[in-house]
């Protein structure tokens, strides 16, 4: 493909969100402690359940696109949080650390030249890493307009 460099750089400039979406980092740095544990009226989540929700999810999308091993969590429970806030400002931060890292994982994937972003999975079901990286993409940028939508409503942001 001549045009794949082009491609890749398109991929992680859609993972950063720059351009049609708020990234993740600046969610993260309008989100206090407080806030986490708040939801607004008619919202069946949490700031926080979303939070984790997507961090499990794209855990999930990162470790499949680099492990045969990986085992995904049952669906759906496995991908939502059992507690509506955080227990502790750790457990916070934990979170807030794993959801840059693996976006960055999944990053380095598309950045790869060795890896290619149209051959299937081996050991999925047709998903590329092409189909991964957007499907993160989308997941991430869907979850975030929900919690940018409830900061407003919870003036804060």
């Amino acid at each position: 493909m001549t045009n794949e460099p082009a491609l890749r750089q398109q991929l992680i400039e859609l993972l950063e969100w720059h351009h049609a979406h708020v990234d993740l980092q600046s969610v993260l740095n309008k989100i206090s402690f407080d806030a986490l544990g708040k939801k607004t009226p008619g919202s069946p989540y949490t700031i926080w359940e979303l939070l984790e929700h997507i961090r499990i999810a794209q855990a999930d999308i990162v470790s499949f696109s680099q492990s045969a091993d990986y085992q995904s969590p049952p669906f759906p429970e496995g991908y939502w949080p059992e507690d509506r806030a955080p227990e502790s400002d750790e457990e916070w931060q934990r979170a807030r650390e794993g959801l840059m890292n693996d976006l960055e994982a999944m990053k380095r994937l598309v950045s790869d030249p060795e890896r290619d972003l149209l051959a299937p999975i081996q050991h999925g079901d047709g998903q590329t890493l092409l189909r991964e990286a957007v499907l993160l993409a989308d997941h991430n940028a869907y979850h975030l307009g929900q919690i940018v939508l409830m900061l407003k409503m919870l003036k804060l942001w």
